[in-house]
């Protein structure tokens, strides 16, 4: 079944953003996983200081962990840090 990695930011730095994005969604490409939102987002209900959202599908939560503990993608976690606020979350069965 499949499951979805939902990622709630807010921007830091414009450069190290695009830095990050430039490697961040090839390598969910690459690892079977596709980008199904990518934007702004608005709050229904509740309090968030992230104004931005992605949700990225996987074929399942084992594929979703692999690209994120993925060699490729742990490198690049410091600029992620450098670039926004962010709280990821795993979903699906």
């Amino acid at each position: 079944m499949a499951a979805y990695v939902v990622v709630h930011a807010r921007k830091k730095n414009d450069g190290k953003y695009d830095e990050y994005a430039a490697v961040a969604g090839p390598s969910i490409l690459a690892n079977g996983g596709e980008i199904v939102v990518r934007g702004p987002a608005k709050v229904l209900a509740g309090e968030s200081e992230h104004p931005m959202m992605v949700i990225a599908k996987f074929p399942n939560k084992e594929d979703a962990e692999k690209w994120y503990n993925s060699s490729e993608y742990q490198a690049i976690i410091p600029t992620r840090e450098e670039a926004m606020d962010a709280v990821f979350f795993l979903g699906g069965d």
